[in-house]
């Protein structure tokens, strides 16, 4: 493919605002275009779809374009917020420790013997409501702890705010929250629960449904308490990875900090009480309410594609494997007593179909498993509200629907056949003036393609803006700058199936990023080269003749104590310029970055949420790097 070409298209997708990204799929063109009716009708400025069927993810569109001002088109790979589809993923989770017995459904959660007994924040909160001890693990799933949000709990004007919040459901007046308590902004999902647990309930536990985001910001808590680590790294390790999921975060909270390949959020309005007490007018969707805070009941962000891997993993049929058993699947999906309609984070229905929808400012999603063996994800990076909302969550719910009901025949590719693991150990050797070796392990792709982008000096981190798209295939060059580039300056310097290059054409004293990403290609998938963006390794290169050989760092950088139980210092004996490290799981995955630049020579990090076993921490310095390897007690 001629750059020429890239740029031209990359041009074309940036112009137009019904832009249709992601591989062509002849059969279910009439999907494509039920979607943007959909868009066009309310105003959604972005859309990412994917539909499976037996197992096979057979449709990954995406529409609109990703960011605010409409000069980026929205692509399969962007993550968006998904609000409350968070609740099934915690779902997950928990049924996955009861069936590794860490957990009971019966558990106590509050309390003498509960799981949150001696947790840091709940064991001195103020709980003068005892039937909060008799809270178990499966009510929260089913959300009849006994919380009603409906019922009205803040004063009026509900201060800070000089307006009046109805019901009782704390994510929505967060300053109110830590003024009452007496806590520091921004809120933490601590607070919030803590709030509620002073409060007290509404019903005796366990005999009313009533929809509660602080009953799956508690079962968040659990998880942590239980595995020692934090929600977010636990089902990143325990649930997304192993059936290689990578772009599957908790959200933050500003539009500075978005994730890289994270789209944009329209809301419909600002507040001036932000989340940080400044003062300052923000949207609601950027500092008016604290998605950091949301976890296990609003917090992901996730992309379209890997909400149906992970739907296919759960779905309890045998086309493809499950990561739950049969009977933790059953108990899962099995409607609660007091609600036929509900299950365990999930709604169900008798027609055997399992869903859930999100919605916050700025957000709208819904996630589907059908008895027929299909599966879809949707995300709008807009929702909305007032006289048309009720019209716009049926169309919603009946974009899936009717794109199936449409389809007559269905491709027979798949995928979902793509690289579940990416390369690792990426380094450089024989760096001089103008040019460099590279190496590294292979992941589980067929092929994989090295890129190569020259960043400013002095940067500690790389500023990629474009990637390698599923179905294109790209020409490589050793040269760098003669082989295709993705579109904003990073070229393709490797496309093979080894796992080593030699890189010419560079610049003196320049800094380089470097990236790799495994694919696939084969009859199965349809012949689209499909790539893995998630987790794929990266360094930071400078090309200079006073580089600082690996010996050097190797011998001036030290670790200790190692094994560690719960923390290691980084110490740096030689008063070498450090840009970063990065700590690597056994299989390359990267699981923390951390800065260095201007450190003293000594650095704490913590591994308090690290299971036990072997990890690598990679040391970047300007000039060069090394891997040291870390063990956990």
């Amino acid at each position: 493919m001629k750059r020429l070409l890239l740029t031209f298209a990359t041009l074309f997708c940036y112009l137009s605002i019904t832009s249709q990204t992601g591989i062509a799929v002849p059969e279910m063109s009439q999907c494509d275009t039920q979607a943007l009716n959909f868009m066009s009708t309310y105003n959604i400025p972005s859309m990412t779809f994917a539909m499976s069927k037996d197992g096979k993810l057979v449709y990954s569109r995406a529409f609109g374009n990703a960011n605010i001002s409409g000069t980026e088109a929205t692509q399969p790979y962007h993550m968006f917020r998904i609000a409350s589809v968070s609740k099934p993923i915690t779902s997950v989770g928990i049924m996955k420790m009861v069936e590794n017995g860490d957990i009971n459904l019966s558990d106590k959660v509050f309390g003498n013997g509960g799981l949150l007994e001696n947790h840091w924040y709940f064991s001195t909160t103020n709980i003068t409501d005892s039937r909060i001890y008799d809270i178990t693990v499966q009510m929260l799933l089913e959300h009849n702890a006994g919380w009603d949000r409906s019922v009205n709990c803040f004063p009026n004007p509900t201060t800070p705010y000089p307006w009046y919040f109805g019901g009782c459901d704390p994510i929505i007046a967060p300053m109110h929250i830590t003024q009452t308590l007496g806590e520091s902004n921004p809120v933490k999902e601590e607070h919030l629960i803590a709030f509620l647990l002073e409060k007290g309930l509404n019903s005796n536990p366990g005999t009313v449904y009533a929809y509660s985001n602080m009953g799956y910001l508690v079962l968040s808590e659990i998880i942590e308490e239980v595995s020692g680590m934090s929600y977010e790294v636990w089902m990143q390790q325990n649930i997304f990875n192993p059936i290689g999921i990578y772009d599957m975060y908790i959200g933050k909270n500003l539009l500075a900090e978005k994730r890289e390949r994270e789209g944009e959020y329209v809301g419909n309005g600002y507040t001036t009480l932000d989340l940080y007490g400044s003062g300052n007018s923000v949207p609601w969707e950027y500092g008016g309410f604290s998605i950091e805070a949301m976890d296990g009941h609003g917090g992901w962000i996730a992309t379209a594609k890997d909400l149906a891997r992970l739907l296919v993993a759960v779905d309890g049929f045998s086309t493809s494997p499950d990561i739950l058993n049969s009977a933790s699947i059953t108990t899962m999906t099995t409607p609660s007593v007091p609600a036929s309609f509900y299950a365990k984070g999930w709604s169900v229905n008798t027609a055997n179909n399992w869903w859930h929808t999100g919605a916050l400012d700025g957000t709208a999603s819904i996630f589907v498993r059908t008895s027929g063996g299909y599966t879809w994800a949707i995300i709008l990076n807009k929702r909305a509200v007032g006289t048309g909302a009720n019209n716009f969550w049926n169309a919603l719910d009946g974009l899936g629907w009717n794109c199936l009901s449409g389809t007559t025949t269905f491709p027979t590719h798949d995928l979902f056949d793509s690289p579940t693991l990416n390369a690792s150990g990426l380094n450089e050797m024989n760096v001089t003036d103008n040019s460099m070796d590279l190496n590294w392990l292979t992941g589980n792709g067929s092929n994989r393609i090295v890129v190569m982008k020259q960043i400013p000096q002095g940067a500690t981190e790389s500023n990629f803006e474009a990637y390698p798209l599923d179905g294109l295939d790209y020409t490589a060059n050793t040269v760098f700058g003669l082989g295709d580039d993705l579109g904003d300056g990073s070229f393709v310097v490797y496309n093979g199936t080894g796992n080593s290059t030699s890189i010419q054409g560079l610049s003196s004293g320049a800094n380089y990023a470097i990236r790799i990403y495994e694919y696939r290609k084969n009859t199965n998938n349809g012949n689209n080269a499909l790539y893995l963006l998630g987790n794929a390794p990266e360094i930071l290169v400078s090309t200079s003749s006073l580089s600082v050989s690996t010996n050097e760092l190797d011998a001036n950088i030290v670790i200790f104590p190692n094994p560690t139980n719960s923390k290691i210092t980084l110490q740096n004996n030689g008063n070498i310029s450090l840009r970063n490290a990065v700590i690597l799981d056994v299989n390359g995955r990267i699981l923390q970055t951390i800065n260095l630049v201007n450190m003293s020579n000594q650095k704490e990090v913590s591994l308090l949420n690290y299971a036990r076993g072997v990890y690598f921490m990679r040391i970047n310095s300007n000039n060069g790097s090394v891997v040291k390897r870390l063990i956990k007690q």
